[in-house]
């Protein structure tokens, strides 16, 4: 724990430091305000202690500048010649607590435990008010959900390595934050780590930090993921799109349990758990040279599979249930109720995009349908188009003709379909489908279909 001192009396400075270093804090100590400021941008301290009274300006000023941008840093403030009024203002503004000089060092080392254990409990309920938020929790009662909702809870207490595989939305995220909240490091941090939604050339800089002028824009020093996650745990998402020079240092983590920022020398120790994700082949990344084959073993101790929805079925009313209490809540508006026939329907729906792509059509039927039961009718109009699916029109996969010509029936059912939904309203329908509408009339028109200004007439010989 690092523990910044500002106070202008350099016997209390000195002695300060010597207590709290003899309890294992870090102390940098500061004789002026606009020192102390300066230095809090790159020192990333857990605690503040602050004199009232300092060259350069008022202490209780300086809280106040503190808490607007690092409110939930705990500050003591200490004075030799305050009132009570300033101790009032004091803890108003946001101080853990004020002190009064001379100082009683046991006192002081009392105080700042104290604060230290505050600040801990603040962060820890912080987190778990987001990821309660978020609604981290496992739905299904499948027999592969059952398998691996053990599984999970196996390798949950141990520091073993993960890497969690499957396809795109089914929930690997998921997996990896039930394992760190069942782990001995709940306590600390989960630091999602996504390499697919970082530019290549920021992915070092963001995982591993950066010193003050490191590069061009590095203003300050900067904590990177890997930092952040100390203690905890780190999610290293899509590590298939991990560059290799990253992806080496990641080893060298996993190794020997250090790194060193971008632009830095000094080497720095780490305690973290790695779980990583992938949805992409990385045996076959591997004989293509784009993966490393000593990280992948070194990730590989425990793999999990995160299944596809179409292989839990049985799961999808459960899953149902599930979102359209948590949409009725985010959205403020009464629980839909889904009956037997919507329910079918929606089991017979295929999804590439597995849970992901549900959780999206139950969005969408929450915003755009106005009935609060449900039959398999009401929701057929907000599913992909059912020629999409085996179990669509026979004749239209039966049926003999060229790319092209399949190609062009397809539009004109679908944009049919589509305008249907809209009660022919080209600009609506052009939003819904993310199309500028001179564009969605230029392909009716292609597609032979009449417009009459922001309708449609449709063709008698249609498909």
């Amino acid at each position: 724990m690092k523990i910044m001192i500002i106070d202008d009396e350099k016997n209390i400075r000195i002695s300060l430091t010597n207590i709290l270093e003899d309890e294992g804090y870090t102390v940098d100590s500061y004789s002026t305000i606009n020192s102390g400021l300066q230095a809090l941008l790159e020192s990333d301290p857990d605690l503040i202690l602050l004199d009232v009274k300092l060259p350069d300006g008022n202490g209780i000023d300086a809280l106040a500048k503190i808490k607007e941008t690092l409110a939930q840093i705990p500050v003591i403030m200490i004075s030799g010649n305050s009132n009570i009024s300033d101790a009032v203002k004091a803890i108003k503004l946001g101080a853990y607590d004020f002190l009064e000089k001379p100082l009683s060092l046991p006192k002081i080392k009392i105080t700042v435990k104290k604060a230290l254990d505050f600040y801990a409990m603040t962060l820890k309920l912080m987190r778990i008010q987001a990821d309660s938020e978020r609604g981290w929790r496992m739905v299904g009662e499948s027999k592969v959900m059952q398998e691996l909702n053990a599984l999970i809870n196996r390798v949950a207490p141990s520091n073993a390595k993960i890497l969690v595989y499957g396809e795109s939305g089914t929930g690997k995220e998921l997996i990896a934050r039930l394992i760190h909240a069942r782990s001995a490091r709940s306590a600390k941090a989960f630091v999602k780590f996504n390499s697919a939604a970082i530019p290549k050339e920021l992915i070092e800089s963001e995982l591993f930090g950066f010193e003050k002028g490191a590069f061009t824009g590095a203003t300050a020093r900067k904590k990177g993921k890997l930092e952040e996650a100390d203690q905890g745990t780190l999610f290293l998402d899509e590590i298939g799109d991990m560059e290799l020079a990253a992806q080496a240092k990641i080893l060298r983590v996993i190794q020997e349990g250090e790194f060193e920022r971008v632009g830095s020398n000094q080497t720095r120790k780490i305690d973290v758990r790695i779980i990583a994700a992938t949805n992409k082949n990385l045996p076959e990344l591997i004989k293509s040279g784009a993966f490393r084959e000593d990280l992948y073993y070194r990730l590989n101790v425990v793999p999990i599979h995160s299944p596809a929805l179409r292989e839990r079925i049985s799961d999808i009313p459960l899953l149902i249930n599930h979102f359209a209490h948590d949409l009725a809540i985010e959205l403020g508006t009464r629980v839909k109720s889904f009956a037997p026939s919507a329910l079918q329907r929606m089991q017979q729906q295929r999804y590439p995009g597995n849970v992901r792509e549900l959780k999206n059509i139950m969005e969408r039927i929450y915003l755009l349908c106005d009935k609060d039961v449900l039959e398999a009718e009401d929701i057929n109009p907000f599913m992909p188009d059912t020629a999409l699916n085996a179990g669509g029109d026979a004749a239209f996969w039966s049926a003999t003709g060229n790319f092209q010509e399949k190609k062009r029936e397809f539009e004109i059912r679908y944009l049919s379909r589509q305008l249907d939904r809209f009660g022919g309203n080209i600009s609506k329908t052009a939003a819904a489908l993310g199309l500028k509408q001179s564009n969605l009339s230029r392909k009716l028109s292609d597609l032979g279909l009449k417009q009459e200004q922001n309708n449609i007439g449709y063709k008698d010989d249609l498909p």
